[in-house]
């Protein structure tokens, strides 16, 4: 018990899953408890779920701007982009410190977000005419690396207001 207290002082996701696991063994036991054992570890599951979603999202939402950053011609945003960029990247250094193993699905969970967050981006900016169909193509083929999306790494600003940093 101390070790799992300690686990879970720890990393709550790392603790969420051995004891939803640890749930599961027990009822297969038969144990005699009035405890609805699938649906209380599935509840604990679904907690270091709730903490992956959470990253996700964070990720995705690094992910969004700096596509944003990266191909919009706009100069006004840009200063409040990079605020949001850095804000995420707090909230994923904390649910990291918080839970650190999430740290070895960051570069999965970037790949499987990484889609969804240019398409996001690419709707915005089509939103304010700020992005083609051809261009369009050429951000979609675009991807981030770990410490690009973690890291202090942003795009480089536009050479010429009103010119993006990454003229296709």
């Amino acid at each position: 018990m101390r070790q799992a207290k300690r686990l879970y002082e720890d990393d709550v996701v790392a603790w969420a899953e051995q004891q939803a696991k640890a749930l599961r063994d027990a009822a297969v036991s038969k144990s005699n408890l009035p405890i609805d054992w699938e649906n209380v570890a599935e509840e604990i599951e679904d907690l270091a779920k709730a903490y992956k979603s959470s990253l996700k999202s964070q990720l995705r939402r690094v992910i969004q701007h700096l596509v944003k950053l990266q191909y919009s011609p706009a100069v006004d945003p840009r200063p409040g982009w990079r605020r949001t960029i850095r804000l995420a990247r707090l909230e994923i250094q904390d649910l990291l410190e918080e839970s650190p193993s999430l740290k070895r699905e960051v570069g999965g969970l970037i790949e499987n977000v990484t889609q969804s967050a240019i398409q996001l981006a690419i709707a915005d900016l089509t939103d304010y005419d700020e992005m083609n169909p051809l261009r369009a193509v050429v951000v979609r083929r675009h991807s981030y690396n770990e410490e690009q999306v973690l890291g202090d790494w942003l795009p480089p600003e536009p050479k010429e207001p009103g010119a993006s940093a990454e003229e296709p």
